[in-house]
């Protein structure tokens, strides 16, 4: 009897520790923009013309009062993948260990998905890999036996378990004879907690309904991309490898990481002209630069003071919620000047994580009446967000992350 009770109590006492941020989760739900089938599913990112300084402004170009749909760019014909390979070979830093094996995995992305294998969109994933991995296929995080000790610490005085509770429970043994806490003591990686928390899924009695829904792994893989785009992706997009285990494996793989963290980055239409914000957006959520932009443009109109986070409306589990967002007290109070009631601004601010929000009344408007006022405002700015994690202490946040990535990026494009 001593034997199954302590299983029943670890996963109570590591379900609690691990559940409470060990890694970093995405601060806003993400969206998957919707593609017609048979089209190209990444937009070339930048239109004829040079490309701009990072640092320098954007200068503002509103949209028309009937703006036309963002497009994206088609590749005229499906890559050639050994060229595509060749191409990030050369593209690729020095000193990456086993640069064929990445060339092939990234070229065999951009294939599939038909992307433009351009200098520019090759250095961008390049610069994502660099910066969330440093091209390591399953990247260690530092720290990591101390961060999820230190959340059991926590949890253990929230609820007052005794220490020996604690110590015997994780004290039994997991499926691959070691310790629970022997194991805990040897995690290098993401895909090692994930593995930890799959034996306590597989092995534990009621694991599968007690933890099933709560492993706290949501990313992973080189381009470090969310466990439920992949999941939303494959329902959308017939994934091109075979999957041995199961998706949330396959996203720890090389190939898999690089295949879903390409699609996140590139594959959804956006007026950028400096890839600068695509890098925001993969870090705050898609179009995040764009509607931190719209908020800065409203803040300006109103003379609301808000916090240009991307988020035009507040969000509870992943779902709108009633209350009302700053951004949308500030926009209902410009609704005589834009000429529109609640009703219709709020349906509008609902298409925020889309591109079809560029084509409602309400950004329009507030871009036209902008405009005639005279403002300034740029289209696109980083998003005000800073990054909480127990694996962060840098006091990172989203505009130094997206300036590091464009950094790195802009390197590789000297490398071409």
């Amino acid at each position: 009897m001593r034997s199954v009770s302590l299983r029943l109590l670890l996963p109570v006492i590591l379900l609690a520790a691990l559940v409470s941020g060990c890694t970093e989760t995405p601060k806003r739900p993400i969206e998957i923009a919707s593609q017609p089938e048979g089209e190209p599913l990444i937009p070339d990112p930048f239109g004829p013309g040079p490309l701009r300084q990072p640092g320098r402004p954007v200068k503002p170009t509103p949209p028309a009062a009937s703006p036309k749909p963002v497009k994206a760019a088609e590749s005229p014909s499906r890559p050639v993948k050994g060229d595509v390979q060749a191409t990030v070979q050369r593209l690729l830093p020095s000193g990456v260990s086993d640069p064929e094996g990445w060339a092939r995995d990234i070229a065999g992305a951009f294939v599939s998905m038909r992307i433009k294998p351009s200098a520019e969109n090759l250095c961008a994933v390049l610069a994502v890999t660099e910066q969330e991995s440093s091209f390591q296929a399953d990247p260690p995080v530092a720290g990591l036996p101390g961060i999820v000790r230190g959340e059991i610490a926590k949890r253990r005085e929230r609820y007052r378990l005794p220490e020996s509770v604690v110590n015997l429970a994780l004290a039994v043994k997991s499926p691959d004879g070691r310790t629970y806490a022997q194991r805990i003591d040897a995690l290098r990686t993401e895909n090692d907690l994930n593995r930890l928390y799959a034996d306590m899924i597989a092995e534990l009695p009621l694991g599968k309904q007690l933890l099933m829904d709560y492993n706290p792994v949501r990313t992973g893989g080189p381009m470090q991309v969310s466990l439920k785009f992949a999941q939303a992706r494959v329902k959308e997009v017939p994934y091109p490898y075979p999957i041995q285990t199961t998706l949330r494996d396959e996203l720890f793989t090389r190939r898999g990481g690089l295949y879903f963290g390409t699609a996140y980055l590139l594959g959804y239409p956006a007026g950028y002209k400096e890839m600068l914000y695509r890098f925001a957006d993969y870090n705050a959520g898609r179009y995040a630069s764009r509607n931190a932009a719209f908020q800065a443009a409203v803040a300006r109109l109103s003379g609301v003071e808000m916090d240009c986070d991307g988020d035009l409306l507040r969000y509870r589990d992943g779902e709108i919620d009633d209350e009302p967002s700053q951004t949308l007290q500030a926009v209902l109070t410009l609704a005589p000047r834009l000429q529109l009631t609640r009703e219709s601004i709020l349906q509008d601010l609902r298409r925020e994580k889309s591109a079809d929000f560029e084509r409602t009344a309400v950004y329009t408007r507030v871009w036209a009446l902008a405009r005639d006022s005279g403002l300034d405002t740029p289209t696109a700015r980083l998003p005000d967000i800073r990054l909480n994690s127990p694996k962060i202490t840098s006091g990172l946040t989203t505009s130094k992350f997206a300036q590091r990535v464009d950094q790195r990026y802009r390197n590789c494009l000297s490398r071409d």
